[in-house]
């Protein structure tokens, strides 16, 4: 039998249901090889019997095939944008009660940033985001909340001295924050979407997948709004048929449903 990417596509379905013919197939395969090799395995089927047998494996494929790459306040410019016109025009809408997810949180940075950002409009103790990304890993890593220099380069002075404590050459988030956030394990291709949101946040994620896939999660990601609610995405995408769907644009990365 010829063990190429096709079987290994349906290997890994019958393992975790995640289905990798919905990303692009080109990146994911050139980084799921430079892993097989850096492993020092022979090809597709010796790398899933090994996957099978070691569960510490597995979770380092997991964390390697999904794109965990992430810093506070990325693109600072749009997170200003969103402090300055869409935390306002939310709360003079729908009241201080906002229900707030982040999807594809990947370790945490993006659901900190927001509960950062609103605490300059509310008390915290008001403040609730909801916060889901399919890697196991990354959400241990949020939930502990230690980060290095890069990550929180963009983090406005103020906040990182109010919210971080320096443990070695790490910075620990504030317990204020965390306790703000919910965390929990969820795959966009086939999870339920919560609904009634006011604020949904997913960034720098849905390039990664083919665009029949993308523009099936813009659809789901509309659905899961409140009408007026507003949908935040990544400085390196764009929503073509947003019109089509039923998006109003506030600018290049807010829409409305």
């Amino acid at each position: 039998m010829y063990y190429d990417y096709e079987y290994f596509k349906k290997e890994i379905w019958k393992l975790t249901t995640i289905d990798l013919n919905c990303y692009k197939e080109r990146q994911m395969k050139r980084r799921l090889d430079t892993l097989i090799r850096n492993k020092g395995f022979g090809g597709y089927d010796k790398f899933i019997l090994a996957m099978k047998d070691n569960s510490e494996l597995f979770d380092e494929f997991l964390s390697y095939m999904t794109i965990n790459v992430s810093e506070f306040y990325r693109n600072p410019e749009q997170w200003e944008y969103l402090d300055r016109e869409v935390i306002p025009y939310l709360l003079k809408k729908f009241g201080t009660r906002l229900k707030i997810w982040s999807a594809a949180c990947s370790t945490g940075d993006e659901p900190y940033s927001l509960v950062m950002t609103l605490s300059k409009h509310l008390p915290l103790q008001q403040i609730s985001v909801y916060a889901t990304d399919l890697d196991r890993q990354c959400l241990e890593k949020a939930k502990v909340g230690l980060y290095g220099d890069k990550s929180i380069e963009n983090v406005p002075a103020e906040m990182k001295n109010r919210y971080f404590t320096k443990i070695g050459s790490s910075y620990k988030i504030s317990d204020l924050i965390k306790s703000r956030v919910t965390f929990q394990k969820q795959d966009l291709l086939k999870d339920l979407y919560p609904r009634d949101c006011h604020l949904v946040v997913c960034r720098n994620v849905l390039i990664y997948f083919t665009e029949e896939t993308k523009e099936e999660l813009f659809r789901k990601f509309y659905q899961c709004l409140i009408p007026g609610g507003t949908f935040f995405i990544g400085s390196t995408e764009q929503i073509m048929d947003y019109k089509e769907i039923g998006y109003t644009r506030m600018n290049s990365f807010f829409y409305q449903r």
